[in-house]
């Protein structure tokens, strides 16, 4: 990272669940610099025990702070703004803990919150874990639905990226068997526009939205479901007149591959684990996810908590790394 210039409003970087792995891998990519100043949004202690087991007090100093006001942005440190609670020193790792699940919840929320008020200029977030949330007392499923609360946004979805695939998504934290049910052609049409924008700004300029059908053989002409007849195909002949270039419904077992190879520049993926599961697929070290529709950029890594290696030291920083640079690209853009 160059020398600092408070001119340069940092990236918010959230800790994330401080059992798992996100600490680690924040501090490995400060340790191999980065290309734009940053803070990070968590817990002092836990990053300062972190460096300390890695090794690398000579390395990286941390620096606690209060507001990004305060933050040095030297290329040797590492500002951790907090107004929340401190934890307890020596958490354990690998576990669920209700304090760091809230935590978790709070590093967020104040980076919403300044990112909002424009003392940062887009965020990168660590993974939390869900369990860990709920036994703080947090009752959202992730980061897209806080995101979407805190700011008021409406319009919103989730879109992973890797160098492959680019896939967005019609519902998200949702029960399989409430997906049929939440699928309505302005749902449909709001996430093609997203698609279609979010594309814009990776700078294609023409994008080819391909959409997937919910049912097997997109509902074969209403054999396997109606849906794809009553929401899906309204809502892409809708798209089209808009201007734009939206296909489908395709049936899901065979888009992705397609996608995959350039027929199509992004995916529209009916829930969850129809569009996740081809993405992580390919594996998670590139993989990027993305909140489409904020008032400002918001990427992650594409991976968990990884409680089972939390504090050994092997963690694999590469998504994160991943995030960072989309996020720069992403802002740079919207500029």
């Amino acid at each position: 990272m160059s020398a600092a210039c408070p001119r340069r409003k940092p990236i918010a970087l959230t800790m994330g669940d401080a059992a798992g792995i996100g600490p680690e891998i924040i501090a490995k990519l400060f340790e191999a610099g980065l290309p734009w100043p940053a803070v990070v949004y968590g817990d002092a202690g836990v990053m300062q025990e972190q460096i300390e087991r890695l090794g690398w007090q000579s390395k990286l100093k941390i620096h606690a702070c209060n507001e990004v006001s305060q933050a040095r942005l030297q290329p040797d440190g590492i500002d951790v703004v907090n107004r929340w609670q401190a934890l307890p020193a020596k958490l354990p790792l690998g576990k669920v803990h209700a304090l760091a699940g809230q935590g978790a919840y709070e590093y967020l929320c104040q980076a919403i919150d300044d990112t909002l008020a424009g003392e940062t200029r887009a965020i990168v977030t660590a993974p939390l874990n869900k369990a860990a949330m709920q036994a703080g007392g947090i009752t959202f499923p992730g980061h897209t639905e806080i995101l979407a609360e805190r700011t008021g946004t409406r319009d919103y979805a989730m879109m992973l990226v890797n160098d492959e695939l680019r896939v967005i998504l019609v519902t998200i934290h949702e029960a399989l068997s409430r997906v049929p049910g939440l699928i309505t052609s302005a749902l449909e049409l709001r996430t093609i526009r997203l698609a279609h924008e979010a594309c814009r700004l990776l700078g294609i300029a023409s994008p080819r939205v391909a959409v997937a059908g919910l049912n097997p053989h997109a509902g074969e002409d209403g054999k396997f479901g109606h849906e794809e007849q009553e929401a899906i195909s309204p809502a892409i002949a809708l798209a089209r007149n808009e201007g734009i270039d939206a296909s489908g419904p395709w049936p899901g077992d065979t888009l992705f591959m397609r996608a995959r190879q350039g027929e199509f520049d992004i995916v529209v993926a009916q829930y969850h684990d129809q569009g996740l599961i081809p993405i992580k697929y390919l594996g998670l070290d590139q993989g990027v996810n993305t909140t489409v529709g904020l008032p400002f950029v918001r990427t992650s890594v594409d991976h968990g908590t990884a409680y089972d290696i939390a504090g050994l030291g092997v963690a694999d920083p590469s998504s994160l790394r991943a995030a960072f640079e989309l996020a720069l690209l992403l802002d740079r853009r919207a500029d």
